[in-house]
């Protein structure tokens, strides 16, 4: 008797409930069941975590900087309240303050493992950088007053805060609390100044004696305050105003910058007029004269060496009849004075010293310079002050990002080689040091997989990145413009521009990483092929493709059906000769009526073309102008390096190019792909003749030349021929003498006076609706300009969302329709492209925006020598599928719900001559299916995965029957959906517009995560988010630093692991020595006692209404919660330790006092025993 599980027939029973609204009969859904029992699902809720991981790039909009000379650590602050930390190559941390307010200010607690941060809402925070990821110990909220500057000295626990009423607040870093000790502006200037000095602009404690605090207000004033005396002992007053000081290192100078391009150096002991007044950009005047003002030097920085003259290092102060003239950073060193020219505007710099000590020779060996958008460290110790070489991540926004892709677990070879051709772009001229900023340590690298970046850019140019484990690092750059003719000014740019700017900015990536093969998209109508060689050729010809891709509707008034000759197919509304191979650049040509035709946006360069080892461009393909009508841009592309055919599409419709061949496979409007299944009946509005129905759908082969003698005449006439799809709805038969050899000048010799006569009434109906069709095709216009259109057409969704389901007497008319119906996404495979299929064949599927999923045939001529001659067969199958909303990806899976990716050849190098055995290998290669199904029986089915923007299906091939179904998102949108592997398993992986990114089960598109994470701001993120394989996910957070997200609970776990540590155990440098004569005569340097004069003992409380303290989350709790992995047991087990001897340390300062009690209240009871020895009892 046969046993039952009752498990499985339960679970069978809900799978069909589940999908009983999905399929169409009951049959179907107990197929359903029984496949279900076929895919072991392996993937549960717990296997998914959302967490940022790290965060690359220059840091956006920034405002603040800071080093730390001991730890070697590099912090910036920016205007969006952002902390970003930088240690050695690797070593990078991202933080933020909550309250979003822009940093003014960063000071290290140098080698103490903490940093000072104020902030422009008037906080000043400390952050803990001893945890791997720093956390906020105490926060002070000043109430009544502005913060201006701070400074905190070296080795000194006492922060002074600087506001903009002139006073100065003292806080005690420790505990976060303010002092009672106050310098109030009154006291400080007295009667120097008959008005208010202004805000703060600068503190800082003489070198030499930490009881004088040098004070600089912002009108000009300056004042020497005597912190023990609690008043000023000197008092420097000039006309202008003040940006900055700074000390000699004896104390017995320092330097101010003044607004009007001026420095001033003044001694110490003589405030009635500066030593020296120095112009440094100003003109030599004679007789006297007063200099003329210069721009204002915003910052000066005076550093002293052993041997040699002093450093004076600024920013700004350049004349003002420098116009246009970049900004500048100048080094003087004695006689010579030094201009340094920098791209972006400076925000700040530091000089890095070989000492912390103030009161010691300084010893300069680097300046960091702020940029605006850039990073620049200048080598003081070669001549011509050279820059290193910056080896962060921070070129990421050199161009700006258009569009960037992400590949996890990429071939292993991939990498290097990459970086092999990658490493003779570099520039040269560098300084020959190493990088000095090297604190920190590396993490446990517990992710050994490749991954690569690719970011296309506005420039044209596309950077690969290696971004393994947590890291960045470019590995290769590629200029797309270079195949391009350059304008040289404005006026000489080509009239068929489409877009004011960046003609050449990336818009799509398409990359096969096994075959290397590289595809991109432009935003002026053209695509560019690449294959990857090692070796440098030069192109003589660059081989070219016109592609005249619209599809144009007729409206007329209704003449007499009788009278009009039958028009062609809308296919035939490219004419063939537009898009035959072209060996040079097109020339403009126009239509009857002067407007443009036929003519691409871009001129591809006539000479010959240089092109060293890496990508190599293999074809470009344009778009051209029809009949004054600028070309869409393109929605979509897909290459396929197996089949030798890349494919793309925009609001127009589809174009299949054969770039082994260089010929135009397919070129048809998108209504067209449907034939007679397509659900809007939209008619071209122009009436036609009754035809015969065509016995069938006729294929669109492409055109050859020397075909192989072993064909018969008649395949001969049919490779010969350009043959348009006919539409099924009309009924059409296309006729012979309308078919034209592609490379042929005339047409064929069958022509009449009917088809001159049919040629004028085209062009008289072009003629009448040209308004229309300009309006329609402004309309399409306004929707494609922008990046990325697929996610702009959202405007439109409410028409999209439920077009399919209305009546075909819409009120949403057909053009409405058509208009907007673009193609955004192409995927070949190797599939079943017909219910009645036996066994999958090469295809290609096309969704649309409208949710449409069509698919097409392809039928490949064998490999090696007959593949260059025999044509590829492209012919649309009629399969249609629909869904909700814009269709974004699609993929396939086998029986066992494994990945079927598709198929690829493997990488070889294209310049190398091969020789005969070479080529018996290349004729006997067949195109690599990596399909875990390939070894199964070929009856075994598929299922087809299809993501929209509204929902997911699951269909199963070759029944195509929809076997799951999950709504994802009613009232939003899905903005990227990927297939990926995580786990040794599959998942669609969605971002949504709402914020929220989902994951789902496969094939069953069981809900596995929903996680709030970032609401749609602008669409950048939704042009650069992306998904990819092992719970890895990126988007371009700022227009210059990208930030990577993990979805994995197994990669939340061990991040803490695999970040770098900001603070190692570093010995602070011994102070310099006093010397005996200056030790002997009390010369050197004067400590002082802050705690004596800050202490709430002396100084008492501050009032509390003045600031308010706020606790943080850091400190060794946060340690506590974050410890995890074998370094984070080690690190408790520290802690563990640490607290112990805390404790007995505690417990012996303990005992000590107890044995310090018991000796007094000995010594007490002795004294009163002889005090009483002889006394009597009554003379108590």
């Amino acid at each position: 008797m046969r046993k039952f599980n009752i498990r499985k027939v339960l679970d069978g029973l809900t799978a069909g409930s589940s999908s009983s609204s999905s399929a169409s009969s009951s049959s179907q859904q107990q197929q359903t069941a029984t496949r279900e029992n076929d895919v072991q699902e392996t993937l549960q809720s717990e296997h998914f975590q959302l967490c940022k991981t790290v965060r690359h790039g220059f840091p956006y909009q920034p405002s603040a900087l800071a080093f730390d000379p001991v730890q070697k650590i590099l912090g910036i602050g920016t205007q969006t309240g952002a902390l970003r930390l930088f240690g050695r190559p690797g070593v990078e941390c991202y933080c933020q303050h909550d309250s979003g307010a822009a940093v003014i200010q960063l000071q290290f607690l140098i080698n103490e493992g903490a940093l000072v941060s104020a902030l422009a809402d008037d906080t000043i925070h400390l952050w803990n950088l001893r945890q791997k990821r720093p956390a906020i110990l105490h926060s002070l909220k000043f109430n009544r007053e502005r913060i201006t500057f701070c400074h905190l000295p070296f080795q000194s626990k006492w922060l002074y805060v600087g506001t903009e009423r002139g006073n100065i607040h003292i806080v005690n870093v420790e505990s976060f609390t303010l002092s009672g000790y106050v310098i109030m502006w009154n006291k400080a200037i007295e009667l120097s100044s008959k008005s208010h000095p202004g805000p703060v602009v600068h503190i800082s404690d003489n070198p030499m004696d930490e009881g004088k605090l040098l004070i600089g207000f912002e009108s000009g004033t300056v004042a020497l305050w005597d912190l023990k005396s609690k008043k000023a002992d000197y008092r420097y007053t000039h006309d202008e105003a003040i940006h900055s000081v700074a000390w000699h290192h004896e104390g017995k100078q320092f330097i101010c910058s003044h607004s009007d391009g001026t420095l001033t150096i003044w001694n110490v002991k003589n405030p009635t007029k500066p030593l020296q007044t120095i112009t440094p950009h100003g003109k030599q005047v004679k007789d006297g004269k007063k200099p003329e003002p210069c721009k204002p030097i915003l910052k000066v920085e005076y550093k002293t060496t052993r041997v040699g003259e002093p450093f004076i290092i600024l920013s700004g102060g350049l004349s003002y009849d420098t116009v246009g003239r970049r900004p500048c950073l100048t080094v003087m060193h004695g006689k010579s004075t030094a201009v340094l020219e920098m791209d972006y505007s400076i925000v700040d710099f530091l000089t890095l010293c070989e000492t912390p000590y103030p009161n010691d020779f300084q010893e300069p060996y680097a300046v960091v310079v702020l940029l605006e958008k850039d990073l620049v460290l200048i080598d003081l110790a070669q001549n011509g002050y050279p820059i290193f070489e910056n080896p962060y991540p921070l070129s990421i926004h050199e161009s700006p990002v258009t569009c960037c892709e992400y590949f996890a677990d990429c071939p292993g070879d991939l990498i290097p080689a990459l970086y092999s051709v990658g490493a003779r772009q570099k520039r040269q001229g560098y300084s020959k040091k190493e990088w000095p900023i090297n604190g920190g340590n590396w993490g446990l690298v517990t992710r050994s997989y490749p991954e690569i970046i690719i970011t296309g850019h506005a420039d044209g140019s596309i950077k690969f990145w290696d971004a393994s484990a947590i890291t960045l690092q470019v590995l290769y750059k590629l200029k797309t413009a270079k195949v391009f003719e350059k304008s040289r000014n404005k006026d000489d740019r080509p009239s068929t521009d489409i877009v004011d700017e960046d003609p050449y900015a990336i818009q799509i990536i398409s990359w096969c990483p096994e075959s290397r093969m590289l595809c991109i998209a432009g935003v002026s109508a053209h695509v560019i092929v690449y294959r990857f060689s090692k070796q440098e050729v030069t192109t003589e010809v660059i081989p070219m493709l016109e592609v005249r891709l619209l599809y144009e509707i007729n409206y007329i008034d209704s003449p007499d059906p009788e009278q009009v000759p039958p028009l062609p197919t809308p296919g035939t509304g490219s004419n063939p000769q537009s898009i035959a191979p072209q060996s040079h650049p097109s020339t403009s040509s126009s239509s009857s009526d002067g407007l443009r035709d036929n003519v691409p946006c871009l001129r591809v360069k006539n000479s010959p073309l240089k092109q060293s080892s890496g990508y190599q461009v293999e074809l470009v393909i344009q778009l051209v102008w029809v009949s004054g009508e600028p070309p869409q841009q393109i929605t979509s592309l897909a290459v396929n390096s197996s089949y030798g055919l890349v494919v793309f599409g925009n609001c127009n419709g589809i174009a299949m190019v054969d770039y082994i061949q260089k010929t135009t496979l397919l070129n048809l409007g998108t209504i067209e792909l449907y034939g007679s299944n397509d659900p809007y009946r939209r008619e071209p509005r122009s009436p036609r003749k009754s035809r015969q129905p065509s016995g069938g759908m006729l294929v669109m082969a492409s055109c050859m030349c020397g075909l192989s003698n072993l064909y018969s005449e008649s395949v001969k006439k049919l490779c010969t021929s350009y043959i348009s799809l006919c539409d099924i709805n009309e009924g059409t038969t296309v006729q012979e003498d309308r078919c034209k050899s592609p490379t042929s000048g005339s047409g064929s010799p069958n022509n009449s006076d009917d088809d001159q006569k049919m040629n004028n009434f085209i062009e008289k109906v072009k003629t009448k609706s040209r308004k229309f069709s300009k309006m329609v095709a402004s309309d399409i216009a306004k929707m494609s300009r922008k990046l990325s259109l697929p996610t702009e057409l959202k405007p439109e969704l409410d028409v999209r969302d439920n077009s399919f389901s209305r009546s075909r007497s819409s009120s949403v008319t057909s053009i409405d329709k058509e208009s907007r119906e673009a193609i955004s996404a192409l995927h070949f495979c190797e599939t079943f492209t017909r219910k009645a299929d036996t066994a999958p064949s090469p295809c290609l599927w096309v969704g649309t925006t409208l949710g449409t999923v069509l698919v097409v045939a392809l039928n490949l001529p064998p490999g090696g020598e007959q593949r260059l001659l025999q044509p590829v067969i492209v012919s649309p199958s009629g399969t249609i599928l629909r869904l909700k909303g814009a269709i974004l990806r699609m993929a396939f899976l086998d029986t066992t719900g494994s990945l079927v990716p598709p198929a690829y050849e493997p990488w070889r190098e294209p310049n190398v001559p091969e020789d005969k055995e070479e080529k018996e290998k290349l004729k006997k290669r067949r195109p690599v299916s990596v399909s875990p199904s390939s070894s199964q029986e070929i009856s075994e089915n598929q299922y087809a995965v299809i993501c929209s923007e509204k929902q997911a299906k699951v269909i199963s091939l070759p029944s195509q029957n929809c076997t799951y179904k999950q709504n994802i998102t009613e009232t939003s949108f899905v903005l990227r959906g990927d297939i990926v592997a995580l786990s040794n398993s599959i998942c669609l992986a969605c971002f949504c517009a709402n914020g929220h990114i989902m994951t789902f089960s496969l094939p069953s598109l069981r809900p596995l995560l929903d996680v709030y994470y970032l609401p749609l701001t602008n669409m950048r993120i939704a042009r650069t988010f992306c998904f990819t394989n092992n719970g890895q996910a990126l988007y371009l957070v700022s227009p210059t630093e990208i930030q990577r997200i993990t979805y994995s609970q197994e990669t939340c776990e061990n991040l803490q692991e695999m970040l770098g540590e900001l603070f190692t155990p570093v010995e602070t440098p011994e102070a310099p020595n006093r010397g005996f004569f200056k030790g002997l005569f009390g010369g050197g340097a004067q400590s002082l006692d802050r705690e004596e004069l800050f202490g709430e003992s002396v100084a008492g409380k501050a009032s509390r209404s003045l600031a308010q303290h706020i606790p943080g989350p850091g400190g060794i709790e946060g340690v506590k919660g974050a410890a995890s992995g074998v370094i984070c047991e080690l690190a408790r087990a520290r802690l563990a330790l640490d607290e112990r001897g805390q404790k007995l340390g505690e417990l012996e300062d303990r005992s000590a006092a107890m044995l310090a009690s018991a000796d007094s209240f000995s010594k007490h009871a002795h004294e009163m025993m002889l005090k009483y020895k002889d006394k009597k009892w009554y003379q108590f």
